[in-house]
């Protein structure tokens, strides 16, 4: 089954060409199922990349998908175009007092990690946002400083700020093999890596209900799960494109920024090659896992997400 896109969002062609099945909602309102309902909280200044990386994964299941794309209320995109907003997005108060339902939702990064969460402009909306989905989602996926930032509302787990940027890609243990979030995954798994903040292991051990599903020896936690409220964290980039950090990394060198080439991602580490993509299996791998889960089970009634 296809993923379910307006016909003029710019992921639609994309995705077409890649081979992606996508459809358009006038014809998946003639299909005899319940599409799943998935939200993207979109908080990352390049909407439209973001938008592609993500409904790339999660339309490669074979279940429908409606995505809808949320922003948060009054805060105005400086680096997408105004009519792309107005025409793709709704504002996360009209969402909520929709009553809207939905089966999951991803809560994307922001590049605001420098800042203690309480001084970001829309923290005060934000935290509204992760109270909501324990009454309005079945299950939410928080990503990067999106993870980062719902694991601090909800569990008091720190951001620690570190002395260099984690930045390329690194190698991750598969610490729950049994985990369905995990089916099909290898033991060791290639993670593309970019921040200046880091989570700690000691800080989640003190925190009984979440578990460690991968980590890093030279880079941390990546995926955290909390079991109870069908959410999950990761603070690292498996969404991310071939060229993503290649893109990062030229940015900051074009802007005169101290920055060092990304680990482990070009070859023999030499930013004049063309890098890879070693992550792209295990990043499908995870999103379909995810949306199987949510499948099998969130209620067939979208009323019932949060009553039970």
């Amino acid at each position: 089954m296809p993923i379910t896109l307006p016909e003029n969002l710019p992921a639609f062609d994309i995705l077409r060409s890649e081979g992606v099945m996508v459809m358009s909602p006038d014809r998946a309102a003639r299909q005899d199922i319940r599409p799943l309902r998935i939200a993207l909280l979109n908080l990352m200044p390049k909407k439209i990349q973001t938008e592609n990386q993500f409904a790339r994964l999660i339309g490669a299941t074979p279940l429908q998908i409606n995505l809808s794309l949320i922003r948060m209320s009054d805060h105005e995109s400086k680096n997408t175009a105004a009519d792309h907003m107005e025409s793709f997005y709704r504002a996360f108060a009209e969402v909520e007092a929709a009553g809207e339902r939905f089966d999951g939702l991803i809560v994307t990064g922001a590049p605001v990690e420098h800042l203690p969460f309480e001084e970001v402009t829309y923290w005060d909306e934000l935290r509204r946002v992760f109270d909501w989905t324990r009454t309005h989602v079945h299950s939410t996926f928080g990503v990067c400083w999106g993870g980062m930032a719902m694991a601090w509302h909800f569990h008091g787990l720190p951001k620690r700020l570190l002395d260099a940027k984690a930045f390329g890609c690194f190698r991750h243990r598969n610490l729950a093999p049994a985990s369905p979030y995990l089916r099909g995954f290898s033991d060791d798994v290639l993670i593309p890596v970019s921040r200046w903040t880091e989570v700690r292991q000691e800080d989640i051990d003190a925190r009984t209900e979440l578990t460690t599903l991968l980590a890093s020896d030279h880079v941390g936690p990546c995926l955290v799960e909390d079991a109870a409220h069908r959410t999950l964290y990761i603070f690292n980039h498996l969404e991310y494109d071939s060229g993503t950090l290649k893109d990062e990394y030229d940015r900051d060198v074009a802007a005169g920024k101290p920055i060092g080439v990304p680990a482990n991602y070009y070859p023999d580490d030499d930013p004049a090659g063309c890098p890879s993509n070693r992550w792209r299996s295990h990043a499908h791998l995870l999103y379909g896992n995810w949306i199987n889960e949510i499948y099998q089970t969130t209620p067939f009634d979208l009323n019932d997400i949060g009553r039970g």
